[in-house]
Protein backbone atom coordinates (compact mmCIF):
# COMPACT_ATOMS: atom_id res chain seq x y z
CA UNK A 1 0.00 0.00 0.00
CA UNK A 2 2.78 2.43 0.93
CA UNK A 3 4.65 1.58 -2.26
CA UNK A 4 1.52 2.22 -4.37
CA UNK A 5 0.93 5.58 -2.67
CA UNK A 6 4.58 6.51 -3.23
CA UNK A 7 4.28 5.68 -6.94
CA UNK A 8 1.14 7.80 -7.31
CA UNK A 9 2.82 10.77 -5.62
CA UNK A 10 5.92 10.24 -7.74
CA UNK A 11 3.94 10.31 -10.97
CA UNK A 12 2.07 13.43 -9.87
CA UNK A 13 5.37 15.15 -9.16
CA UNK A 14 6.77 13.98 -12.47
CA UNK A 15 3.73 15.32 -14.28
CA UNK A 16 4.07 18.71 -12.60
CA UNK A 17 7.73 18.92 -13.56
CA UNK A 18 7.04 18.12 -17.22
CA UNK A 19 3.98 20.40 -17.19
CA UNK A 20 1.85 17.48 -18.35
CA UNK A 21 2.30 18.30 -22.01
CA UNK A 22 -0.68 16.91 -23.91
CA UNK A 23 -0.51 15.32 -27.33
CA UNK A 24 -0.86 17.72 -30.23
CA UNK A 25 -3.13 16.75 -33.11
CA UNK A 26 -3.47 17.76 -36.74
CA UNK A 27 -6.75 17.33 -38.62
CA UNK A 28 -6.45 16.24 -42.27
CA UNK A 29 -9.37 17.39 -44.38
CA UNK A 30 -8.92 14.67 -47.01
CA UNK A 31 -10.83 11.41 -47.20
CA UNK A 32 -8.80 8.19 -47.14
CA UNK A 33 -9.13 4.58 -46.04
CA UNK A 34 -7.74 3.79 -42.58
CA UNK A 35 -4.57 2.25 -44.03
CA UNK A 36 -4.04 5.21 -46.38
CA UNK A 37 -4.58 7.61 -43.47
CA UNK A 38 -2.04 5.70 -41.37
CA UNK A 39 0.55 5.89 -44.17
CA UNK A 40 -0.07 9.63 -44.63
CA UNK A 41 0.34 10.37 -40.92
CA UNK A 42 3.54 8.33 -40.66
CA UNK A 43 5.06 10.04 -43.70
CA UNK A 44 4.08 13.59 -42.78
CA UNK A 45 3.61 13.68 -38.99
CA UNK A 46 4.03 10.88 -36.44
CA UNK A 47 1.13 8.42 -36.67
CA UNK A 48 -2.64 8.26 -36.60
CA UNK A 49 -4.00 9.87 -33.44
CA UNK A 50 -3.81 8.17 -30.05
CA UNK A 51 -6.04 9.06 -27.08
CA UNK A 52 -5.29 7.79 -23.57
CA UNK A 53 -7.92 9.71 -21.59
CA UNK A 54 -10.87 12.09 -21.76
CA UNK A 55 -8.54 15.10 -22.02
CA UNK A 56 -7.05 13.62 -25.19
CA UNK A 57 -10.55 13.00 -26.57
CA UNK A 58 -11.50 16.62 -25.93
CA UNK A 59 -8.36 17.77 -27.77
CA UNK A 60 -9.14 15.38 -30.62
CA UNK A 61 -12.62 16.82 -30.94
CA UNK A 62 -11.27 20.39 -30.87
CA UNK A 63 -8.74 19.58 -33.60
CA UNK A 64 -11.48 19.01 -36.20
CA UNK A 65 -11.56 22.36 -38.00
CA UNK A 66 -14.37 24.06 -39.87
CA UNK A 67 -15.43 22.09 -42.89
CA UNK A 68 -14.54 18.78 -41.26
CA UNK A 69 -17.09 16.04 -40.82
CA UNK A 70 -17.87 14.60 -37.43
CA UNK A 71 -16.62 11.13 -38.38
CA UNK A 72 -12.80 10.97 -38.49
CA UNK A 73 -10.34 8.10 -38.42
CA UNK A 74 -8.10 7.75 -35.38
CA UNK A 75 -5.31 5.20 -34.85
CA UNK A 76 -7.48 2.45 -33.38
CA UNK A 77 -7.42 -0.99 -35.01
CA UNK A 78 -8.61 -4.45 -33.95
CA UNK A 79 -5.81 -7.02 -33.72
CA UNK A 80 -7.95 -10.00 -32.68
CA UNK A 81 -11.42 -10.72 -31.34
CA UNK A 82 -12.33 -7.93 -28.89
CA UNK A 83 -8.67 -6.78 -28.73
CA UNK A 84 -7.74 -3.29 -29.90
CA UNK A 85 -4.41 -1.52 -30.34
CA UNK A 86 -3.28 1.96 -31.34
CA UNK A 87 -1.48 2.36 -34.66
CA UNK A 88 1.60 3.58 -32.73
CA UNK A 89 1.75 0.26 -30.87
CA UNK A 90 0.68 1.87 -27.60
CA UNK A 91 -1.61 -0.22 -25.36
CA UNK A 92 -5.24 0.86 -25.29
CA UNK A 93 -5.75 2.46 -21.87
CA UNK A 94 -9.01 4.28 -22.56
CA UNK A 95 -11.96 3.71 -24.92
CA UNK A 96 -14.96 6.01 -24.94
CA UNK A 97 -17.24 3.77 -26.99
CA UNK A 98 -20.43 5.26 -28.37
CA UNK A 99 -23.73 3.58 -27.62
CA UNK A 100 -24.92 0.63 -29.68
CA UNK A 101 -21.49 -0.63 -30.70
CA UNK A 102 -21.42 -4.22 -31.99
CA UNK A 103 -17.58 -4.44 -32.14
CA UNK A 104 -17.97 -5.95 -35.60
CA UNK A 105 -15.57 -3.88 -37.73
CA UNK A 106 -11.80 -3.62 -37.51
CA UNK A 107 -10.99 0.12 -37.48
CA UNK A 108 -12.00 2.90 -35.11
CA UNK A 109 -13.22 6.42 -35.83
CA UNK A 110 -14.24 9.29 -33.58
CA UNK A 111 -17.57 11.03 -33.84
CA UNK A 112 -18.34 13.95 -31.53
CA UNK A 113 -15.94 12.73 -28.85
CA UNK A 114 -17.01 9.08 -28.90
CA UNK A 115 -15.44 6.06 -30.58
CA UNK A 116 -17.13 3.76 -33.08
CA UNK A 117 -15.90 0.94 -35.30
CA UNK A 118 -16.22 0.91 -39.07
CA UNK A 119 -14.90 -1.03 -42.09
CA UNK A 120 -11.29 0.00 -42.72
CA UNK A 121 -12.02 0.52 -46.42
CA UNK A 122 -14.36 3.46 -45.74
CA UNK A 123 -13.20 6.91 -46.85
CA UNK A 124 -13.04 9.33 -43.91
CA UNK A 125 -11.09 12.40 -42.89
CA UNK A 126 -8.58 11.71 -40.13
CA UNK A 127 -6.39 13.06 -37.33
CA UNK A 128 -2.63 12.64 -36.94
CA UNK A 129 -0.43 12.88 -33.87
CA UNK A 130 1.69 15.97 -34.56
CA UNK A 131 5.19 15.72 -33.13
CA UNK A 132 8.68 15.13 -34.45
CA UNK A 133 12.06 13.94 -33.16
CA UNK A 134 15.11 16.19 -33.18
CA UNK A 135 18.66 14.89 -32.66
CA UNK A 136 20.77 17.43 -30.77
CA UNK A 137 24.48 16.96 -31.48
CA UNK A 138 25.65 18.67 -28.32
CA UNK A 139 27.33 16.63 -25.61
CA UNK A 140 25.42 17.28 -22.40
CA UNK A 141 24.71 15.45 -19.15
CA UNK A 142 21.19 14.02 -18.78
CA UNK A 143 19.95 16.92 -16.56
CA UNK A 144 21.45 19.43 -19.01
CA UNK A 145 19.83 17.64 -21.96
CA UNK A 146 16.49 17.64 -20.15
CA UNK A 147 16.75 21.38 -19.50
CA UNK A 148 17.72 22.03 -23.12
CA UNK A 149 14.75 20.08 -24.54
CA UNK A 150 12.24 21.75 -22.21
CA UNK A 151 13.55 25.24 -22.92
CA UNK A 152 13.89 24.94 -26.71
CA UNK A 153 11.49 22.15 -27.68
CA UNK A 154 9.11 20.00 -25.57
CA UNK A 155 10.90 17.17 -23.74
CA UNK A 156 13.40 14.33 -24.01
CA UNK A 157 11.90 11.55 -26.11
CA UNK A 158 9.91 8.66 -24.64
CA UNK A 159 9.99 5.36 -26.54
CA UNK A 160 6.76 3.48 -25.91
CA UNK A 161 6.34 1.25 -28.97
CA UNK A 162 8.10 -0.55 -31.83
CA UNK A 163 7.10 2.27 -34.15
CA UNK A 164 8.68 4.93 -31.93
CA UNK A 165 11.81 2.78 -31.53
CA UNK A 166 12.12 2.58 -35.31
CA UNK A 167 11.87 6.38 -35.55
CA UNK A 168 14.53 6.76 -32.85
CA UNK A 169 16.78 4.28 -34.66
CA UNK A 170 16.57 6.35 -37.84
CA UNK A 171 17.43 9.54 -35.96
CA UNK A 172 20.38 8.27 -33.89
CA UNK A 173 22.29 7.03 -36.96
CA UNK A 174 23.58 10.59 -37.34
CA UNK A 175 24.72 10.92 -33.69
CA UNK A 176 28.32 11.78 -32.85
CA UNK A 177 28.32 9.79 -29.57
CA UNK A 178 28.07 6.03 -29.06
CA UNK A 179 24.94 6.47 -26.93
CA UNK A 180 22.16 9.07 -27.05
CA UNK A 181 20.06 10.21 -24.07
CA UNK A 182 16.37 9.28 -23.86
CA UNK A 183 13.74 10.57 -21.43
CA UNK A 184 14.22 7.49 -19.27
CA UNK A 185 15.24 7.65 -15.61
CA UNK A 186 15.62 5.23 -12.74
CA UNK A 187 14.13 5.54 -9.24
CA UNK A 188 16.41 3.39 -7.13
CA UNK A 189 14.20 3.49 -4.04
CA UNK A 190 11.66 1.39 -5.96
CA UNK A 191 13.98 -0.17 -8.55
CA UNK A 192 11.81 1.31 -11.31
CA UNK A 193 12.47 2.86 -14.70
CA UNK A 194 10.02 5.56 -15.79
CA UNK A 195 9.55 7.73 -18.86
CA UNK A 196 9.38 11.48 -18.40
CA UNK A 197 6.06 11.40 -20.28
CA UNK A 198 4.60 9.31 -17.44
CA UNK A 199 3.87 6.38 -19.78
CA UNK A 200 4.29 2.88 -18.38
CA UNK A 201 7.06 0.68 -19.75
CA UNK A 202 4.92 -1.87 -21.54
CA UNK A 203 7.50 -1.81 -24.35
CA UNK A 204 11.20 -2.36 -23.53
CA UNK A 205 14.31 -2.75 -25.65
CA UNK A 206 17.20 -3.14 -23.20
CA UNK A 207 20.65 -4.35 -24.22
CA UNK A 208 21.77 -7.51 -22.37
CA UNK A 209 22.83 -6.70 -18.81
CA UNK A 210 20.96 -3.39 -18.69
CA UNK A 211 17.68 -2.28 -17.16
CA UNK A 212 16.46 -5.60 -15.79
CA UNK A 213 18.40 -5.82 -12.50
CA UNK A 214 18.57 -3.39 -9.55
CA UNK A 215 20.82 -0.40 -10.25
CA UNK A 216 23.71 0.69 -8.03
CA UNK A 217 22.87 4.33 -7.40
CA UNK A 218 25.20 4.75 -4.43
CA UNK A 219 27.57 6.92 -6.48
CA UNK A 220 25.50 8.39 -9.31
CA UNK A 221 21.91 8.45 -10.50
CA UNK A 222 21.22 6.28 -13.53
CA UNK A 223 19.49 7.35 -16.74
CA UNK A 224 18.56 5.61 -19.97
CA UNK A 225 20.21 6.04 -23.38
CA UNK A 226 19.98 4.32 -26.76
CA UNK A 227 22.99 2.98 -28.63
CA UNK A 228 23.62 4.89 -31.86
CA UNK A 229 25.22 1.86 -33.54
CA UNK A 230 24.83 -1.90 -33.48
CA UNK A 231 21.32 -3.07 -32.70
CA UNK A 232 20.51 0.30 -31.08
CA UNK A 233 19.22 -1.00 -27.76
CA UNK A 234 18.83 0.88 -24.49
CA UNK A 235 21.56 1.10 -21.87
CA UNK A 236 21.77 2.37 -18.28
CA UNK A 237 24.43 5.06 -17.71
CA UNK A 238 25.43 7.52 -14.98
CA UNK A 239 23.60 10.80 -15.63
CA UNK A 240 26.90 12.75 -15.72
CA UNK A 241 27.98 11.18 -19.02
CA UNK A 242 27.94 13.76 -21.82
CA UNK A 243 25.99 12.54 -24.85
CA UNK A 244 23.93 13.68 -27.81
CA UNK A 245 20.19 13.52 -27.09
CA UNK A 246 16.77 13.47 -28.75
CA UNK A 247 14.08 16.09 -28.13
CA UNK A 248 10.46 15.96 -29.15
CA UNK A 249 8.77 18.98 -30.68
CA UNK A 250 5.44 19.96 -32.21
CA UNK A 251 5.31 21.34 -35.70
Amino acid sequence: MEQTLYLVLLLIALCSVSECVQRQYHFINVRKTWTEAQRYCRENYTDLATADNMTDMIELKKSVTDGGGQDVWIGLQKTSVNKWQWSSGDPVLYLNWGSGQTNGSDCGFMSNGQIYNYPCSALLQFICNNNKLILIKENLTWPEALRYCRQKHVDLVSVHSDEMQRRVMNVVKAASTAEVWLGLHNYCIMNMWLWLSGENMYYQNWAPGHGTTPEDCSLEKRKGAVQSGGDQRWVSLPETHKLNFICTNYE
